[in-house]
């Protein structure tokens, strides 16, 4: 048989070579060592579930099961033999026994090393020791696994390397598979309760003309066809709000971002949000919604509502809190940036107290700048800042009582940004003004000022409805769902350094 080894012979270690040429004993076994289709009808977890009340020793014949999995526990004994079986939903132990199965068919059996994929004809049983056990009544052979799992299954004790083998880490790693198949519940849980309020859930372009919709440093390619550069979306904001503008009223998007920006424990280059947006709302309904959204997503995906994250116990049923930025920077510094005029004295500020600045900064970016050194850290129970700078919102509509300030609001849950929500800015004349403000600012050093997008200015001269509209970072969302302490667990391939 021809080697099928992907590395040189010399490359191997021991175990390796030993399964590579176990390969040749299956085919004078006419077997093909890499399997084919076979028929499954359970699953460990229903089997648990469903003859957990066999009383000890008792075997039911009529309980006929085919299921297929990797094998992840092995006791080869002589005519009789234990193995665990891991499938999608979990483990089950499997008893084989060669006057039951024959000698050929257990003689293959014995072929079998950690790893390897088989499929399961059997019935059920408890064991002496009270386990929900399938005694076999033929093993088939469906993979041979030419690599061995991690020893003693305790996953990858390298970090990086289990983000990089997220396949092994996967097998091995039972919380990462809880991570793995608990994310699409809760994004399925989000559509449903999305779906519920009416809203319609749409797809919009990744490739965009325009850098716009957020602030941030974006990844650009090349159309070859147009000779045009495009960036890869920073957010979807400006082409759902042009579906507001055609009529469809309450939409939203759930996809992927891209942001050429650094990585860390919450963040990674392409991840996830959902926008929506309200025809005929304001903040005050984003904010109902978003408080609604986690007691949903608490209580009917996860069956709980108080969350350990981040060294912190969040508590998502009760009330949450509101106050404006200014507010939270008083309470921390003692200075009301309400009384402060000008962009000088807000400089000045600063300075005092060792704030640092940037050129292009004006006096909302310093009252953000307060806000991120003094109070962000602060905010560990679920926390709406309202009433942010228009320095730092170019797509958010003034506040009526004080043009300084927009209506605005981020949520914060263990000092992390959750969300961000505004009453939109719907006035074409304002809009452009500000679209000019950031390409000032872009001048002046800030890369993550947008560009003037003159299609989304001329669609809100046909005339954008009051609307409210929020973006949810989802990975962070289902970090904070399933309690994990870093992006790179809900992200089954995250982005990593090249070895």
């Amino acid at each position: 048989m021809e080697n099928k080894s992907a590395r040189p012979v010399d490359d191997l270690n021991d175990q390796e070579q030993r399964r590579r040429e176990k390969l040749s004993l299956y085919a004078e076994k006419g077997i093909d060592p890499f399997g084919h289709k076979f028929d499954v009808n359970a699953t460990s977890t229903s089997l648990k579930e469903k003859y957990g009340s066999l009383a000890s020793e008792e075997v039911c014949e009529e309980a006929k099961v085919s299921i297929a999995g990797r094998i992840v526990l092995l006791r080869k004994m002589g005519k009789a033999s234990f193995f665990t079986l891991q499938d999608r939903e979990g483990r089950i132990q499997c008893y084989i026994r060669q006057d039951i199965v024959g000698e050929d068919n257990y003689a293959l059996f014995k072929l079998a090393d950690l790893g390897d994929i088989c499929g399961i004809k059997g019935v059920m049983m408890k064991t002496k020791t009270g386990e929900v056990t399938i005694r076999v009544s033929k093993y088939t052979h469906l993979v041979k696994a030419l690599r061995p799992l991690p020893d003693k299954f305790h996953g990858l004790t390298d970090q990086e390397e289990r983000y990089r083998r997220r396949y092994v880490d996967l097998i091995v790693n039972e919380d990462s598979r809880r991570i793995a198949f608990l994310r699409p519940r809760i994004i399925r849980g989000i559509q449903k309760f999305m779906d519920q309020k009416g809203y319609v859930e749409v797809e919009t372009s990744i490739l965009s003309p325009i850098l716009g919709g957020a602030n941030a440093r974006p990844f650009i390619t090349h159309h070859n066809a147009l000779d045009q550069d495009f960036y890869l979306r920073i957010a979807t904001e400006l082409a759902l709000k042009r579906l507001l503008v055609g009529g469809m009223e309450r939409v939203y998007e759930i996809g992927r971002m891209f942001r050429n920006e650094g990585i860390d424990t919450t963040h990674n280059p392409e991840f996830t949000t959902m926008e929506a947006y309200m025809a005929y709302g304001d903040l005050s309904d984003m904010a109902k919604m978003t408080e609604d959204l986690f007691h949903y997503l608490g209580k009917e995906v996860l069956g709980k509502e108080t969350f350990h994250w981040l060294g912190n116990d969040i508590d998502v049923s009760k009330p949450f809190r509101h106050a404006t930025m200014c507010e939270l920077v008083q309470e921390k510094t003692g200075i009301d940036f309400k009384k402060v005029q000008t962009t000088e004295e807000a400089l000045a500020l600063a300075k005092e107290h060792d704030v640092p600045v940037e050129k292009h900064f004006a006096y909302g970016h310093v009252i953000n700048a307060f806000f991120e050194k003094f109070v962000e850290g602060t905010l560990v129970q679920p926390t709406f800042v309202y009433q942010h700078p228009v320095d730092i919102s170019p797509l958010a509509k003034k506040d009526p009582e004080d043009p300084r300030f927009t209506q605005r609001f981020e949520l914060y849950i263990s000092c992390k940004e959750m969300c961000n929500a505004f009453t939109e800015l719907n006035d074409p004349i304002d809009q452009r003004a500000r679209f000019e403000e950031q390409v000032e600012e872009k001048k002046k050093g800030n890369d993550e000022a947008c560009e003037v997008d003159n299609d989304f200015c001329e669609a809100l001269e046909y005339g954008m409805p009051p609307a409210g509209g929020i973006g949810f970072g989802i990975d962070r969302m289902v970090m904070f769902l399933t309690e994990s302490d870093s992006i790179r667990e809900v992200l089954l391939f995250p982005t990593l350094k090249r070895r």
